[in-house]
């Protein structure tokens, strides 16, 4: 038997490099799948490419929106009857001017795309796992939440922020069944960053595979008693 089966992952950003390989490791290893992201040709495109014989529903939605994520979360439900594993792999990156020239609207973009999507998330996600008695969380901070770099405050900030969340999740939650963790990727080995970074070592950089296999270990009975954990996964960058 997969080690998945029976259970039910709602992955967040799911159309993205990230999302996508954690969606296909999800499968593979037999879980109903909850795919959520605000591209909904791409999710569509997702969602054929595993198959019929996967259980998977693919729901556009706006993760800044609360009244969307607890809308495409009911529907979910409906569907499964319970989520069991919540990756929260939505996020995103932007370069920035230093800290005292940047605009409200882009220390806003980062704070929100990466911690208020999760926010939302868990929020509607919760209290769904407390009822069952069992849940695994799974969010994604970055090797520079570790350290603050030079004209990337406020992403730094975000990301700090989400190791903070999953440790207060992780002591709020531990006499529930409930287990959150964190893992802090290096550079991921995109087509995007690629085209960002032509001359760099793409063999250093971390395979979006790569992070989907520390993903579900995560979420794996291999884990079961690790919770507030910031997972380093750095390649060799």
């Amino acid at each position: 038997m997969n080690q998945f089966s029976g259970k039910t992952a709602l992955v967040t950003g799911a159309a993205g490099n990230l999302g996508t390989a954690v969606a296909r490791a999800f499968a593979a290893e037999g879980a109903g799948l909850i795919l959520i992201d605000r591209n909904e040709a791409a999710l569509d495109q997702l969602r054929a490419g595993l198959g019929e014989t996967v259980d998977a529903l693919a729901l556009p939605c706006d993760l800044m929106d609360p009244r969307s994520v607890s809308d495409e979360v009911e529907r979910g439900l409906g569907h499964f009857g319970h989520i069991d594993i919540l990756a929260n792999i939505a996020g995103g990156f932007t370069m920035g001017p230093p800290l005292h020239e940047t605009e409200d609207r882009d220390w806003d973009f980062m704070l929100n795309i990466n911690l208020r999507t999760l926010f939302n998330c868990c929020r509607a996600v919760i209290p769904h796992m407390q009822a069952n008695g069992w849940g695994r969380i799974v969010n994604v901070s970055a090797r520079a939440a570790r350290e603050g770099k030079a004209r990337m405050g406020p992403y730094c900030a975000a990301k700090a922020a989400v190791i903070t969340l999953t440790e207060t999740l992780a002591a709020e939650h531990k006499h529930d069944g409930i287990n959150a963790n964190c893992i802090l990727p290096g550079t991921i080995d995109t087509p995007q960053n690629r085209a960002a970074m032509p001359e760099a070592e793409f063999s250093n950089w971390v395979p979006p595979e790569a992070l989907a296999d520390v993903v579900l270990f995560l979420c794996s009975e291999a884990a079961r008693c690790v919770s507030g954990a910031a997972l380093p996964v750095y390649g060799r960058s």
